[in-house]
């Protein structure tokens, strides 16, 4: 075994580390930490206020190739724009308004020139001793420069020059809508501002009634459930109203803003609804064979505003907020459209989350705009941690709204100690000067993982956790172990809540298999022996017989689990009767709807428990761990999040900066002895941040020649060709004692490279560094691994599947196991026997003793092992852009995919034989298919990728057709013979061995002359 490798420190100061908050939360900012144009720090503090401009607050890997540091910013080249909202520089507007307000806010108050219930509320905000936590200076200044711009601006020319331009440039990407747009950091409370909004304009409105600068009319517009939800206490009535709990309104004050009109829902709500539901058959019946205009049964746009709105119907003018505004957005018009800027996505994940933006902001900025046009806008407020254009609307993604009038960024947070300082991976001890592997875990780890919901995955046997990719496990319990650090200190403190741990997940079928990977649970839903225990201790659901605990210790949020209505167990629901009882109460006092508080169901029970996390006494009070899909990207504000795990593509640094946001809310707001926050930290695995200091953009460049390769569906779903995803072999065994011969080809050697590092070093852009270790397998023994391992052996390489353990192996195995282990296994870059724990790794071990074992006992069948979750391929899962020039349109009768995708002439050539071919009744070009030949060579694991499959007509009758696998001008090198042998060796025979993928056969095509008369290499013996 090699020792850890030591990772090399930097060289510090440390006031750097040790204090890197800076100013009071409570003052304007007078101090901040100088940065590099690449926005790394020089570990200098400069006596001012931090300018406002694009930042990423992410510290650079610390490795150096050739003497400069590894950077993942982008070449943006020369930038060109071709309209105002591109040319104009946000920044400087923002800095300008930002110099006024702050000229504005220095003058007596006798010269503010705001209505007098204005100078009582700034008084206010600005002086009042609450009790509890008073308004942050961010805050303060957010809700001013709101005030400036409506009341002092537009009487004074310097404001009506701003005025104007913001205006235009609102106007020429939103039309029918002014906006402005409030930046502040997530967790620098923004709900606290839109409090203060309401309460302004409120109490303005019912003093000044024929003022048409105020309104008491609010509708509040949130991205989802849990945004909203958590928004309620916008509402005067609500038990936790922060005008009362925070001190935001005077007493005196208090019967006015119990006067606004406040409506709080969620964008979807703007989306026509069924009137009522029409069965298919009696729409046919009402429309009529002929009939030219389906018979509609949507509402109506009047109707939709009714219901979502009926408050607010009538009103002169309202004012509508937009929460996580950065959804909210047209798509740039056409003729505004740079050349080049329609670019090809390079993920499918990356185009599927700009769609989904895109339906979203559509969805939205439509329903505000029928609000416009029936009810008078007195003007639209965004309040985001990201104003920013997404990917996909034609503007450059990151560039800010040019409506944004005011910014406290991240960085202004983290050197106020508002928020958490996000700390990520900055090396490791893994000899390559690549960016550190936990800095983004999904590029590392995507081919392995299952792509499709987890109810698909279920049905397709894809459910056992302890196959996950070797890397995650890795990661995971690297970051686990950090965390169970912190809960011993926590517990020590005595604190009355946990610290939580999240993680990301892609999709529902790897949420579903981490959730169960860390709380344990049955792979079989119907069969109790398929129990699992939880990896990690804290996290369990489980006691050790597999009976739920009555707490939940982790929870999985996604739309399936809620949709599953399994979500919450007896034992829970059982137990937490008096948190329930408590959140009934609360129903009632908040709406006064007794039977909506009667009539709970098991997903308002489990949005409640998320929604309460972190707060003692409630719901989610004991929850230490959640796992979710999509639904922890925003608007989810526990303030005992410590840990992050991204597993999921980041196709947007929007979507890094919204994930890492859910673990900066503070968990104290206590003042240390200098009257500062004291550095309170998140660590964060597989969240990609790069570090380009302005917006991501292409240059311009000539758009390529691509195509997009699919399967054709259902239009050519008959020459749909599955196939068998094998990852190995074995053979079965019919003798009580077994016997291995082991050569060089049996060593494994665990690198680094192999398993993801062991010791990754957490860094924030100031502060403390952390080095984060995995310690809780390092301790396991080499018995109880060598017992794992043969236990393993026999269950998964040594019986046919479904057929019970053949214990009577079980000694011989171990002592097989243990010679190898002795003999066979190498550990290196700080690896160590504990991790054969891993199920990736136990299954690299097994079968290299699998293959010592069939070369003792040749005279057995082979058989092929199926891959744990992706069993069978497909062709109908093909789809990928390509600008090969190299393509052949195929056949609609022989193909199921649009195109092949060659890479010689010779392969365009057999396209065209398989189709002319009657006895070819499907082919397709394995070129983005997924189809893989398993083989070892030189010691290590490599994968054959042949050039066609086919299925062939051989005269043994439609239901027995032959498959065949085609490899066209095979090369004459020990690699390539190699690839030929283990197709024909192990793969053709264990597969055919199966009986379950029919008959299979491989051809390589290595001279012209047998492709031009291919038919008689293929029947040979079929003759």
């Amino acid at each position: 075994m090699g020792s850890i490798c030591p990772i090399r420190n930097r060289i510090t100061m440390p006031d750097f580390f040790e204090q890197p908050v800076l100013n009071t939360p409570y003052e304007e900012p007078g101090r901040h930490w100088e940065l590099l144009p690449n926005c790394q720090p020089t570990q200098n503090i400069k006596q001012t206020r931090r300018p406002s401009s694009y930042l990423s607050p992410i510290p650079r890997p610390q490795s150096i190739v050739g003497g400069t540091e590894q950077q993942l910013s982008l070449d943006l080249g020369e930038i060109q724009f071709d309209n105002d909202i591109d040319k104009y520089n946000i920044s400087n507007q923002v800095n300008a308004i930002r110099q006024r307000v702050r000229q504005w806010r220095d003058l007596p108050k006798s010269h503010w020139k705001v209505t007098p219930e204005t100078t009582r509320l700034l008084q206010h905000w600005r002086n009042h001793k609450s009790t509890g936590l008073r308004p942050f200076f961010c805050q303060i200044e957010a809700i001013e420069t709101l005030i400036w711009l409506t009341e002092v601006a537009p009487h004074t020319a310097d404001g009506k020059r701003i005025l104007a331009r913001i205006n235009m440039s609102s106007e020429l990407a939103n039309p029918g809508l002014l906006r402005l747009a409030l930046k502040m950091a997530t967790g620098a409370g923004k709900t606290t501002v839109m409090a203060m909004i309401i309460a302004w304009q409120t109490i303005n409105a019912v003093r000044h009634p024929r003022s048409p600068r105020f309104t008491k009319g609010f509708l509040v517009v949130t991205p989802g459930l849990t945004v909203r939800d958590r928004l309620r206490v916008l509402q005067p009535n609500d038990p936790d109203s922060y005008y009362q709990r925070r001190e935001l309104v005077p007493m005196e004050m208090m019967p006015e803003v119990r006067l606004a009109r406040i409506v709080i829902t969620n964008y979807h709500a703007f989306m026509l609804r069924e009137k009522f539901a029409v069965a298919a058959g009696t729409r046919r019946l009402l429309e009529g064979r002929t009939a030219e205009e389906e018979f509609n049964t949507l509402e109506t746009e009047g109707q939709m505003l009714q219901r979502v709105m009926p408050e607010l119907m009538g009103m002169k003018q309202i004012l509508v907020m937009n929460d996580e505004a950065h959804h909210c957005s047209c798509e740039k018009p056409q003729d505004l459209d740079m050349d080049g800027q329609e670019e090809i996505l390079r993920q499918k994940e990356d185009k599927e989350e700009a769609d989904k933006n895109n339906k979203a902001a559509r969805v939205w900025i439509s329903g505000l705009q029928v609000v416009a046009e029936r009810i008078p806008l007195l003007r639209v407020v965004d309040l985001s941690a990201t104003p920013f254009f997404l990917q996909g609307s034609g503007y450059a993604e990151g560039t800010l709204f040019p409506w944004t009038v005011s910014d406290f960024s991240l960085m202004d947070a983290i050197e106020c100690g508002i928020v958490k300082l996000p700390r990520v991976p900055v090396a490791e001890n893994i000899p390559s000067p690549e960016m550190p592997q936990y800095r983004n875990i999904w590029e590392n780890i995507r081919k392995e993982m299952p792509k499709m919901s987890r109810s698909k995955a279920t049905k397709a046997g894809i459910q056992d956790p302890r196959n996950l990719p070797i890397k995650l496990q890795t990661a995971l319990d690297t970051l686990y172990n950090h965390y169970f650090q912190t809960f011993q200190l926590w517990e020590k403190s005595e604190s009355p809540v946990p610290p939580c741990f999240i993680v990301v997940c892609q999709n529902t079928a790897i949420s579903g298999l981490v959730y169960q990977y860390l709380a344990g649970g049955r792979i079989q839903p119907d069969n109790p022996k398929s129990f699992i225990p939880g990896k990690m201790a804290l996290f369990r659901n489980y006691r050790e017989d597999g009976t739920p605990l009555p707490h939940l210790n982790t929870i999985l949020i996604d739309s399936e689990q809620l949709d599953s209505g399994n979500a919450l167990s007896k034992e829970f629901l059982d137990s937490a009767q008096d948190e329930i009882a408590r959140f009934k109460r609360e129903i009632i006092e908040r709406t006064g709807d007794i039977r909506r508080a009667e009539n709970l169901t098991n997903e308002e029970i489990l949005r409640e428990v998320m929604n309460t996390i972190g707060k003692p006494g409630t719901l989610g009070s004991n929850v230490r761990c959640v796992v979710s899909v999509s639904m922890l990207t925003e608007g989810w504000d526990a303030n005992t999040v410590t840990h992050i795990c991204g597993i999921r593509a980041f196709g947007t640094q929007l979507l890094c900066e919204q994930v890492i946001g859910r673990a900066l809310r503070r968990q104290s707001y206590e003042l240390n002895e200098e009257g500062l926050f004291p550095a309170e930290y998140a660590d964060i695995f597989g969240i990609p941040f790069d570090f380009a200091g302005k917006p991501t953009i292409s240059p311009q460049q000539k758009p390529a020649d691509t195509v997009t390769v699919k399967a054709i569906r259902p239009e050519r779903d008959r020459c749909e060709i599955r196939f068998p995803r094998v990852v190995g072999y074995r053979k079965p065994l019919e003798t009580t004692e077994i016997h291995a011969e082991f050569t060089d080809d049996s060593i494994l050697e665990l690198t680094t490279a192999l398993t993801g590092p062991t010791v990754t070093r957490n860094a924030g852009i100031i502060g403390k560094e952390v080095d984060l270790k995995i310690e809780n397998i390092h301790e396991y023994r080499l018995t109880t691994i060598e017992f794992h391992l043969s236990r393993f052996l026999l269950e998964h390489y040594l019986r046919d599947h479904g057929e019970p353990l053949p214990l009577a192996l079980f000694g011989s195995a171990r002592k097989i196991v243990r010679e190898w282990m002795e003999k066979y296994l190498v550990c290196r870059d700080g690896t160590f026997p504990g991790m054969l724990i891993y199920h990736s790794l136990a299954n690299m071990a097994c079968k290299k003793i699998q293959n010592a074992i069939i070369r003792a006992n040749k005279e057995q069948p082979l058989r092929a092992i199926l891959s744990p979750y992706n069993p069978v391929g497909t062709t109908a899962e093909v789809q990928f852009v390509t600008s090969k020039k190299l393509r052949w349109r195929t056949n609609p009768n022989k193909c199921h995919l649009n195109y092949a995708i060659c890479d010689s002439q010779w392969e365009i050539q057999l396209c065209r034989k398989l189709e002319s071919d009657d006895r070819v009744l499907v082919y397709v070009r394995n070129h983005g298919l997924g189809f893989d030949v398993p083989y070892s060579y030189q010691g290590g694991s490599h994968s054959f990728l042949p050039d066609f499959l086919v299925r062939y007509n051989d005269g043994h009758g439609s239901d027995d057709t032959l498959y065949l696998i085609l490899e066209v001008k095979g090369q004459k090198d020990e690699s390539d013979k190699t690839k030929r042998d283990a197709t024909l060796t192990r793969w053709i025979p264990g597969v055919n061995n199966l009986h379950s993928f029919g008959r299979w056969k491989f051809v390589q095509i290595d001279e012209l002359y047998q492709l031009l008369d291919w038919k008689e290499e293929i029947l040979g013996e079929n003759h």
